[in-house]
């Protein structure tokens, strides 16, 4: 080094710190939380509309007293297939296998948000460090992860105490955590 003051420039590499909430790798276990639907009345409200147009795509033809003149017969067919097809749909909307997974890794230190692709493989949908998070909440059955500037990034439920201990642990050394 010369004697002008220069500074010499090194690139660091930054390695996971470990000391804040003695981790080990042995110990580390990466946690997967699905997702809750928004409006659970909604979801429910779904299911009873989609299971009454599946029972009334059926029972249109059960009806006593209709007519079988081959135009009507030709538009029941239509409307039946329409009911039953609605009516699945309505019912696979909020499906379980449609929600995306949150997964905690404790060895990368991030957050991954996984949705199932058409094949049903999971594809990374959002990954964050957990040095890029702005705080995270635990109150109740929920956990809320905010992002750095105060906006809600996930609303997760976690109905086991396990989890949610481990989850804080997790997060305790890189989140600023509110109860």
């Amino acid at each position: 080094m010369a004697a002008t003051g220069e500074i010499m420039m090194q690139e660091q590499v930054r390695l996971p710190d470990l000391q804040p909430a003695k981790r080990s790798y042995r110990d580390a276990i990466p946690l997967i939380i699905a997702f809750a639907p928004n409006w659970p009345i909604v979801s429910a409200i779904f299911r009873i509309v989609g299971t009454a147009l599946i029972i009334s795509s059926g029972a249109m033809w059960l009806v006593t007293g209709s007519q079988f003149s081959p135009d009507l017969m030709l538009m029941k067919l239509g409307l039946s297939l329409i009911f039953l097809l609605s009516g699945l749909a309505m019912l696979m909307v909020h499906h379980v296998d449609n929600r995306p997974d949150a997964y905690f890794d404790p060895i990368r230190c991030e957050v991954r948000v996984l949705r199932k692709d058409k094949r049903g493989r999971p594809r990374s949908v959002l990954r964050r460090d957990y040095d890029s998070l702005g705080s995270a909440r635990f109150h109740g059955r929920l956990v809320e992860v905010f992002d750095v500037d105060g906006s809600l990034l996930m609303r997760l439920p976690v109905d086991d105490a396990e989890t949610r201990h481990a989850l804080r642990m997790q997060l305790s050394g890189f989140v600023n955590i509110t109860s």
